[in-house]
């Protein structure tokens, strides 16, 4: 199941040129992954305060594919590609008037305080997976 999420480019978006500065994809992306994560009932807070762990981004494979430009409407989708006991991943594309602009393969892992890597919760890769 996709999950959509829309958002608008602000001037504050923009570089000299007038169009998305590249890193801002990454910010929009990182919206849209806490939107999907709230929306299947994962509290992030609440994980860190019960399990003591936390979502991190462990990989990124982007591709630029066409520029955004100040006040576009943008829809940011996001979509479970995999999962396992240690890692998800998803694939995020944001989306202008149905022309793809940018394209992310995104893998996540579970941190524990320290910075170690530990398996997800059941509950937890039960709530992402449905």
């Amino acid at each position: 199941m996709t999950h959509c999420f829309k958002t608008r480019v602000y001037y504050e978006d923009t570089d000299l040129a007038g169009i998305v500065y590249y890193a801002n994809y990454l910010k929009f992306i990182e919206r849209a992954r806490t939107e999907w994560v709230r929306e299947k009932g994962v509290d992030q807070s609440g994980l860190k305060d019960r399990f003591g762990i936390v979502f991190a981004v462990r990989r990124i494979e982007a591709d630029y594919l066409a520029p955004a430009r100040f006040n576009d409407d943008l829809v940011v989708e996001t979509c479970l590609s995999s999962h396992s006991g240690a890692r998800i991943a998803l694939v995020q594309n944001v989306w202008r008037d149905g022309e793809a602009l940018f394209v992310a393969k995104v893998t996540l892992v579970a941190l524990a305080e320290g910075g170690r890597a530990v398996r997800f919760p059941a509950e937890v890769r039960q709530r992402l997976e449905s």
